[in-house]
């Protein structure tokens, strides 16, 4: 949707192997592109955004059912006022320290408002995270001097409803709230696209 209305998409293939990694690979991406990025992260790429959108390239981002920690802070550090989402329970541990969702999680807790093929879909290209993701820190956080913008998930089983809620309103982003799974993009693109490409235009809405 966003590559038909005209915008130049790129996917980042984070290694999901330390927050290092992957915030090297994000910069790489962004250091690729020609003019003004908007980033989007999701999840765990929340965290990723977080720190590699202190780049000058980057001119908003966008956090979906994502991690918006501040500079020092963990994903463990900023959930623990909050109540432990289902889905965590469903992680698997693997050796060398990585992680994968169950079946069972990705269908129940992560993606329970998609079809059973895109839940077969998930599981099938479901990559190995390494558990140290957890308690990666940024070091400086750049929506505090970027625009920004989330999008909450109100079926969220994988971070909750209320951290999400909160984090936005630390942010003091421009947010929206979906009646969706933790994969807002994918049981609801139209909306999320739309938030992009607000984004994009530098479009606050009045919710703020």
């Amino acid at each position: 949707m966003l590559q038909a209305n005209g915008f130049h998409v790129t996917s980042v293939a984070i290694p999901l192997t330390s927050s290092a990694d992957d915030v090297a690979a994000t910069k790489r991406a962004i250091a690729a592109q020609t003019g003004p990025v908007i980033l989007v992260g999701h999840s765990y790429g929340g965290v990723v955004i977080t720190d590699a959108g202190n780049d000058s390239k980057v001119a908003g981002l966008v956090y979906v059912a994502a991690f918006a920690a501040d500079a020092g802070q963990s994903i463990t550090d900023i959930s623990k006022p909050f109540p432990k989402p289902a889905g965590l329970d469903k992680l698997a541990p693997l050796s060398d320290g990585f992680l994968l969702l169950s079946p069972e999680g990705i269908e129940q807790a992560f993606a329970q408002d998609l079809s059973k093929d895109d839940k077969a879909l998930l599981v099938s290209v479901q990559p190995q995270t390494h558990g140290s993701i957890f308690e990666a820190k940024p070091t400086t956080a750049a929506w505090r001097n970027k625009p920004n913008w989330y999008i909450i998930s109100a079926n969220d089983h994988m971070i909750a409803p209320e951290q999400e809620r909160s984090m936005a309103k630390k942010l003091n982003a421009t947010t929206i709230e979906l009646t969706s799974s933790h994969v807002a993009m994918m049981s609801h693109p139209k909306e999320v696209a739309k938030i992009i490409e607000d984004a994009a235009a530098g479009r606050v809405a009045d919710s703020k």
